[in-house]
Parts: structure tokens; C-alpha cells; sequence
């Protein structure tokens, strides 16, 4: 297992061949997102993007307290209109490159997942929460609106009238009843948010790598649209796979009754 930091607040560690974690790692303020934690953020997620011997990613936090309380109020609170706007940018690449990342996408959350810190999990495309997970948007309590895909994202979740009430009334949601709402997928004891997210991202990774990226392109790209429109996203998915060695070698260890060798990327 190696690791690499990236600025002072994101770690990527590797965990076998395939599988990397992305730890927020600044626990005296939650994990809160603050400018130089944003541009770490969205430089580890390009660099993972990039390895092409990366199957599965798991989000996680350095401690179980908080896996990220949201933006760091405190250093918004110093800015000016005109450097809010400037910094815009860089808090939503943040977001977006979580969102981006081209294969499977696991958030571990365990303690306060709050404002940012629940919109980065549900950029992801599976949450494991443990029982002491709270999590929520409660942006409109301070005056703004979800800002890192929010909105957007969590409707897709538990529908338009749920997500409705849960940013309307900005209340947070403690991890029986966010299972309950699909606000997150699995809920596990209380400290194992992180070893069962690593355990379902280690089946995940076992797939085949060319495989994996392109049912994250069709799930992600065909959700929304039209039946006949999806169907043909899912089609030019299912080409980047058909031709491939990885198809080749999946179909020959099926017939051999044997564990394939993936060629990959």
C-alpha cells in the first residue's frame, strides 16, 4: 500500500492493484472545504482519473467525527463579493471531479456529511454510511443554496417532492431514516463505514476494468433521457466494450472456467 499527498488536506492511498482511496484529511475543522483543500481535491481526482490501473475509488475522512462538514464558513466569511465570485470556480471543480471521476465511485460515511460534505458522497455513486452518520443540504439555514450539485443530484435520488422538503427545510438526517429515504445506500455498524466501503470497492474493482468505465458512462450519461435515446447511449457504451481484449479475455475464462486475467486499459 502506497500513498501520495496532494496540498495539505487529501491523501490518495492504494489498497492492491486497483482500488484507491481519496481521504479528506483536515480534522480540526471537519473536513471542511476551503480553497486550498478544493484545489487538492480536484488535482488528486485528475491524477486518478488519469491511471488508467485504477478500477474503484473510495471517498473517505482521516477521522470518524465528520467525513465533511461543508464549506469552510469561516473563510467565506472573510471574502469579499468580488473574491467569492473568483473562488467560485475552484470550489465547483472540486465537486465536479469527484462527479467526473470515470469509474466507480464509493463514499464512506461515517459522523457529520453536511452541505458539501453530503453533495461530495453524492457525487459518488454508492454511500456507505454507518449509524452515526448525519447527513443533509442545509444551505438555505445560512442564506445560499446548494452549490455543489445538490440540487441536482439529490432529486435523482429520492425524487423532486423529497429533496424539495429536505433543502426547504435545510433539516439534517440522521442514518436510519437517510437508509430509509435513500438518502445513502448501506448502513453498517458504527466505525466500519470505511473497511465496508473498501470491501465492496474491492468487488467492484475485480471486474473488468474497460468494463466498469463503460457502465459508468452509460449509467451516468443515459440517466434521464428518453427510453430510445438512453438505449443508444447504452450502445456506443456497450461498442468501447465489445471489441475490446477485456471482453475477449472475460468470455475465454468463462469457457475455461477460470478467474480472467483482465488486459485493461
Amino acid at each position: 500500500m502506497n500513498e501520495r499527498r496532494f496540498g495539505e488536506y487529501v491523501v490518495v492511498r492504494r489498497h492492491g492493484e486497483r482500488v484507491a482511496e481519496l481521504e479528506l484529511d483536515r480534522p480540526e475543522a471537519m473536513n471542511a472545504v476551503s480553497s486550498r483543500m478544493a484545489e487538492a481535491l480536484a488535482e488528486a481526482c485528475a491524477a486518478l482519473a488519469g491511471d488508467g490501473s485504477v478500477s474503484a475509488v473510495v471517498l473517505s475522512s482521516s477521522r470518524e467525527r465528520a467525513f465533511c462538514a461543508g464549506a469552510d464558513l469561516k473563510e467565506r466569511n472573510a471574502l469579499s463579493d468580488l473574491e467569492l465570485q473568483r473562488q467560485r470556480p475552484l470550489a465547483r471543480s472540486a465537486y465536479t471531479s469527484v462527479l467526473e471521476l470515470p469509474v466507480p465511485a464509493v463514499a464512506a460515511v461515517a459522523g457529520f456529511a453536511l452541505g458539501g460534505g453530503y453533495e461530495l458522497a453524492l457525487s459518488c455513486d454508492v454511500i456507505v454510511a454507518d449509524e452515526t452518520a448525519v447527513v443533509g443540504l442545509p444551505e438555505v439555514s445560512v442564506g445560499v443554496i446548494p452549490g455543489g450539485g445538490g440540487t441536482q443530484l439529490l432529486p435523482r435520488r429520492v425524487g423532486a417532492a423529497r429533496a424539495a422538503e429536505l433543502v426547504f427545510t435545510a433539516r439534517r438526517v440522521a442514518a436510519a431514516e437517510a437508509l430509509e429515504l435513500g438518502m445513502v445506500d448501506q448502513l453498517v455498524p458504527a466505525g466500519s463505514a470505511r473497511t465496508e466501503a473498501l470491501s465492496l470497492a474491492g468487488r467492484i474493482a475485480a471486474n473488468s476494468p474497460v468494463g466498469l468505465r463503460a457502465a459508468k458512462r452509460a449509467l451516468r450519461l443515459g440517466h434521464g433521457l428518453d427510453l430510445r435515446t438512453g438505449l443508444e447511449v447504452e450502445d456506443a457504451a456497450w461498442r468501447t466494450v465489445a471489441f475490446s481484449a477485456d471482453r475477449a479475455e472475460g468470455v475465454a475464462a468463462f469457457n475455461e472456467k477460470r478467474a480472467p486475467v483482465w488486459p485493461g486499459l
